[in-house]
């Protein structure tokens, strides 16, 4: 398969903070509901999940970490 056809990409942002197995968790469903969905073989949907630190994440002008 040559990359980006037809293969999905999914990516998540999250705060840091939760365990891996509610991560990898949430990273196979993702995966099987964008199979699913888009009638794609499991094999080609990618999923990425950035974790990112409290205090590099804001609403506004408000802190995760605050």
């Amino acid at each position: 398969m040559i990359w980006g056809e037809k293969m999905p990409v999914v990516q998540i942002t999250l705060v840091q903070g939760r365990d891996n197995e509610v991560i990898e968790t949430c990273m196979k469903n993702v995966a099987r509901t964008v199979s699913e969905s888009l009638n794609a073989p499991i094999e080609s949907v990618r999923v990425i999940v950035n974790e990112v630190p409290a205090n590099r994440f804001a609403i506004g002008t408000k802190l995760k970490s605050e």
